[in-house]
């Protein structure tokens, strides 16, 4: 009796065995398929967004450039026009389907050459915007997929970079509401009213989360009013605290 005691026990340690092996390779499925699916969404948005995109960007550098740059510079309506001009230029690409490190590389040589001929005390102001600007620019490459630098690849931990790490990935999701915004976006595309009842928000206290991600890349917004879609960012981000959570789970 103690034997097919035994025995059974040892049987049903094997299905629940299967059962788990089989539960990890359909959420490695499920992960794949999503993964498949936030592609080819990001591609056709290139494709039908890209300009609006580029649109969007242009309005808030305008902004930034005229609310930002140093008022009383005599030469202040002549560096709008070139700083804006550059960011023009950069924003293009973002219609491309892809961008390469050496173009990136060139528009950084390009504002550096123009860094070097700036010869009053306040110049660094200017630039900085302005630099500020095409790195966000450069963010949105990223999360729609059209660009990734090999440093980025083969980063360290000493590589690292708190500001960009703590301010663009850890609180962004430093909240279980827009955790689940991007969890829920990681398996399909949602609209505005799926994600307040998903979370329980409503009007401007859900847009604040939304934003939140949004700035940070993690989401787009199909265009104004429509649905929202997971990015490449926010897809691997998910990806590196599922990893992560594997390893530390007890």
């Amino acid at each position: 009796m103690a034997d097919r005691a035994e025995h059974y026990e040892q049987d049903i340690r094997e299905v629940q065995s299967e059962i788990a092996g089989l539960r990890n390779e359909l959420r490695r499925f499920i992960e794949q398929a999503n993964k498949q699916h936030v592609d080819t969404l990001l591609g056709g948005l290139r494709k039908e967004y890209g300009g609006v995109f580029v649109e969007q960007h242009l309005s808030d550098a305008d902004q930034r450039l005229q609310e930002r740059m140093i008022r009383e510079c005599p030469m202040r309506e002549r560096c709008y026009a070139a700083f804006y001009e550059f960011l023009k230029s950069s924003a293009e690409h973002i219609r491309d389907g892809e961008v390469s490190e050496e173009v990136i590389q060139s528009y950084r040589d390009r504002l550096a050459a123009m860094r070097k001929g700036g010869k009053l005390e306040n110049c660094s102001t200017c630039f900085s915007e302005t630099n500020r600007l095409f790195e966000k620019q450069i963010e949105l490459m990223r999360s729609l997929g059209i660009y990734r630098s090999s440093r980025e690849a083969s980063s360290s931990v000493a590589d690292l970079s708190d500001e960009i790490v703590v301010e663009e990935i850890l609180e962004p999701l430093a909240n279980r509401h827009r955790f689940r915004i991007v969890q829920s976006l990681a398996a399909e595309t949602q609209t505005f009213s799926a994600l307040s009842n998903l979370t329980g928000l409503r009007g401007g206290n859900l847009l604040f989360h939304l934003k939140k991600l949004q700035d940070a890349g993690m989401i787009l917004q199909r265009h104004d009013r429509g649905d929202y879609i997971i990015t490449e960012k926010g897809h691997k981000t998910l990806e590196g605290i599922g990893t992560l959570y594997a390893a530390l789970k007890p």
